[in-house]
């Protein structure tokens, strides 16, 4: 489509007079009526950290539009905050707003015939919604984050986040820590505004938004509260008119091999394990179809060259010194892993734009070479077996070397509510599995993280003696043996519904195996015993949601209707 045919069918010809008048009504002068129509997707927010200071960066990318020759037009987009919507009714809202957020900016982009557009997110489900729209729409867009948190400083030399807060919990509860240490820390472990300061969940999508190539170099680690963020944002606004002039598109720039740039390196920075709910989701919007195997193919390949906050105690902002993301990229090229011919919103190919930035490590313990990885293979692990058939996920960067291959015995728990009680009143013990069920995307419904509860672990010193095994999913700030997105979920009848107090449970990551150590004939009794009992859901989204989901298998993505 011509670049001028998408809003000319809002603003020119006689019958548009009318929807002119409308224009005008917004102070737009006939000189901006007739540049193209930039549409900026602005997710600021008072109620978000991460989002506080977006509109300083929306007031860039416009600056940016202008001055190449654009008109644009701000309208707003929701976003939730994990960490105040954690541990308790409002994260079952969490995941949904992924699909609500792709489907406004829908409604607003084609209602309003725009011929571009910015988008402006930060955290953790807003940047998936907004690139899933990204791919809807396909038409000339940027994508420009918030940018990170820098980390707190909470003592002498000690630096801290939001997570040094949440496992403070479990410390307080053991002894090892005061009530009033903990405030002092809480005062102190998020000093602004930006994406809360390690590898977790939105920083990890913001790195691989940068990596896919629809977004600029510096997107993912660039701190929210540099000078040079913002000029990232003007810079964003003056890239989308060039993407327009040249119609380039986002079906043009997400390919198979760009899919694989982003798993790629996702497991060298040992990203949050929503990526493998929101890749999947984000490129099959995109009409690629991408299961869990890529990033069991590619983590057993990939080296894990990052170890940040939660796994090690190296943040974004030490990333961003060390060399970002194109460093990264550049590493992980010297296996051939990085698919340089790959086009991005700069205008150039992926290996364009690592020779323009000298793309190099700077800090070789913060971002390690392929010569001396952390690890020799990738973040993430996708296990198998009789109590996932359809896969689970763990963050294997995180998992303590004593719980790669262990035997647990299950503690089941019906609720996220129930597993912490038991947790924070001492009634788990070294050698136990926590079991939680009934928290998948369709029996949460929403299928919430269960932070709180891994945090509590680690703080109560269990970390290399109990994991944590769930249909619903994880924070990117959880760190431990916590196996997620157990599939089929309990909700759909999978194993895990199957599951008793006291059975024995073998996790095995090296061998990606997860299994249910009871005997078939067994199972199938209790299978035959099964009442499924459905959960009475009060809200009408959730409800609504839950009709339409897909499995965590498949990115959690709304089956078609």
């Amino acid at each position: 489509m011509d670049q001028e045919n998408r809003s000319k069918k809002m603003k020119s010809g006689l019958e548009k007079a009318p929807h002119r008048s409308l224009l005008y009504a917004l102070g737009l002068t006939r000189e901006e009526m007739n540049r193209p129509l930039v549409g900026v997707v602005n997710a600021a927010s008072e109620v978000v950290p991460g989002h506080q200071h977006l509109d300083t960066l929306a007031d860039a990318v416009k600056a940016g539009v202008r001055m190449a020759g654009g008109t644009p037009l701000q309208f707003p987009a929701i976003a939730v905050c994990d960490g105040l919507a954690m541990n308790h009714e409002g994260m079952r809202f969490s995941l949904p707003s992924r699909e609500y957020i792709a489907d406004s900016i829908e409604i607003m982009a084609r209602a309003h015939a725009f011929d571009a557009l910015v988008f402006l997110p930060n955290c953790d489900k807003c940047v998936p919604g907004m690139l899933m729209a990204m791919m809807r729409l396909n038409i000339p867009s940027v994508l420009v984050s918030g940018g990170p948190m820098l980390p707190g400083n909470i003592g002498p030399q000690r630096r801290g986040d939001l997570i040094t807060v949440f496992e403070g919990v479990g410390k307080v509860r053991s002894g090892a820590m005061s009530e009033e240490e903990l405030e002092y820390m809480a005062e102190r472990a998020c000093p602004g505004c930006g994406a809360c300061a390690g590898m977790f969940t939105a920083n990890s999508m913001n790195c691989l938004s940068e990596t896919i190539g629809v977004a600029l170099p510096g997107n993912g680690t660039i701190p929210a509260v540099s000078g040079a963020r913002v000029r990232l944002a003007k810079t964003a606004g003056m890239r989308v008119m060039d993407l327009l002039a040249r119609n380039i598109r986002p079906l043009d720039i997400v390919t198979p091999h760009s899919v694989a740039n982003a798993v790629a390196v996702d497991m060298a920075l040992g990203c949050s394990t929503n990526t493998v709910l929101h890749l999947p989701a984000i490129f099959g919007e995109a009409g690629l179809n991408m299961g869990l195997d890529i990033f069991d193919q590619l983590s057993r390949k990939t080296p894990n060259l990052c170890k940040l906050s939660p796994a090690g105690a190296h943040y974004m902002v030490d990333l961003d010194t060390a060399g970002g993301i194109p460093a990264v990229m550049s590493e992980l090229d010297k296996l051939g892993l990085i698919h340089k011919e790959c086009l991005t919103v700069t205008g150039k190919s992926v290996g364009q734009n690592l020779c323009d930035s000298k793309a190099r490590i700077l800090d070789p313990e913060v971002i390690r070479s392929v010569e001396n990885p952390w690890s020799p293979q990738g973040g993430i692990a996708v296990l198998r077996g009789s109590l996932a058939p359809d896969g689970a996920v763990v963050k294997q960067s995180a998992v303590a070397p004593e719980m790669m291959c262990r035997q647990v015995r299950a503690r089941v728990f019906e609720s996220e509510e129930d597993a912490m009680r038991a947790i924070l009143d001492g009634k788990i013990v070294a050698g136990d599995g926590v079991v939680i069920r009934q928290e998948g995307p369709r029996g949460g419904p929403g299928m919430r993280e269960m932070l709180s509860p891994t945090a509590a672990i680690t703080g109560m010193g269990l970390g290399r003696d109990v994991a944590l095994l769930t249909d619903g999913r994880f924070s990117g700030g959880t760190n431990g043996a916590a196996i997620g997105h157990i599939s089929p979920e309990a909700a759909d009848g999978g194993p895990i519904a199957l599951v008793e107090e006291g059975d024995m449970i073998q996790i095995d990551i090296p061998g990606r195996a997860l299994n249910l150590l009871v005997d078939e004939a067994v199972l199938e009794q209790r299978r035959a015993a099964l009442r499924m009992v459905k959960k009475d859901c009060p809200y009408p989204v959730l409800r609504r949601y839950a009709a339409l989901v897909t499995s965590a298998a498949n990115g959690g993505r709304y089956r078609d209707v």
